[in-house]
């Protein structure tokens, strides 16, 4: 088998580890090309491609996160990772992992780890590398890779909300859910949504929101009554579809260009947390990104009462 051919065969595994270091389509891509140059490079073959090219592919993430964080500090308005609609890693062996590592709920826990926590973590608890495997990436003894893996376990651990709902009701309930928005029928939505719902989004101050918070059953209510109208009336369309694993949408307008994507977390059969990314920056991977002001002003024309 060639590099080329040994890289293309890993490609799916480079990147699905890059992305959870990073919580970035972008970056994970620019990851994985650097690993490619990098190995491209190389004048000798490692005994273990795989060996060899996630170690490198996770230093590279490291490096980025780290300079990434400082970044994400002057970030306007809240901070979520970048959509991801297919996975392009898959391993029956670990699908729950793999799933459960992949949504927006677990991808911000990892925000509050260290870079090498994370990467640790990430190795270990998703792809089951082994110690050994995992000290050459980070470049520590294995030892303190036994304890980063705690202290990261740890604080998942803490911090994890177990969805206990099967993924066919989670596909059920946003099915109504996205019903009820296009109908607008508020009081279809009403009855979906938790008590002390969350409806966070992203826009990193590039493109028109609610809020960037909403809390509360009332008022998240009071946000989705005031755009779905606005969906309708202009001819945008609700696309149904897997967002980081979990149920959710993306957004288009009457062209069919992204707007954003929204990402739904069920929790005893409701909707606990909806999660919308919007910046239009973290959209160019998922199709033609839409100018959000230019369809929000045609929606407020098209919904505006006539005489």
């Amino acid at each position: 088998m060639t590099k080329t051919e040994e890289f293309q065969e890993l490609r799916p595994l480079l990147f699905s580890i890059a992305y959870r270091i990073l919580g970035s389509v972008s970056e994970a891509e620019d990851a994985v090309q650097e690993t490619w140059l990098r190995y491209q490079a190389t004048s000798t073959r490692p005994g273990s491609a795989k060996a060899f090219l996630s170690s490198v592919v996770t230093r590279i993430s490291i490096d980025v996160l780290r300079s990434a964080r400082v970044r994400r500090e002057e970030y306007v308005g809240p901070w979520l990772p970048e959509p991801l609609l297919t996975d392009p890693y898959e391993d029956p062996a670990r699908s729950a992992e793999l799933a459960d590592s992949l949504s927006m709920a677990a991808l911000l826990l990892l925000e509050r780890l260290t870079p090498l926590e994370r990467a640790v973590f990430v190795l270990r608890e998703v792809f089951a590398f082994g110690f050994a495997d995992i000290a050459s990436a980070v470049g520590r003894s294995e030892a303190a890779c036994h304890q980063l893996a705690v202290r990261a376990r740890r604080h998942m651990e803490a911090g994890r909300v177990r969805f206990k709902a099967d993924r066919k009701e989670r596909e059920e309930l946003a099915e109504r859910f996205f019903d009820a928005f296009r109908e607008g029928d508020v009081d279809g939505l009403a009855g979906l949504l938790a008590a002390d719902v969350h409806m966070i989004g992203d826009s990193g101050g590039k493109a028109p929101q609610f809020k960037p918070v909403v809390l509360g059953a009332e008022n998240v209510l009071r946000a989705l009554a005031t755009f779905a109208p606005l969906v309708i009336s202009s001819g945008g369309l609700v696309e149904p579809c897997q967002v980081n694993g979990q149920p959710g949408s993306v957004f288009r307008d009457r062209n069919g260009q992204v707007l954003s994507t929204w990402a739904l977390d069920v929790l005893d059969g409701q909707i606990q947390t909806i999660r919308t990314v919007n910046n239009p920056d973290k959209l160019g991977h998922v199709g033609p990104v839409a100018d959000a002001w230019e369809a929000l002003r045609e929606a407020h024309r098209a919904h505006r009462p006539t005489d």
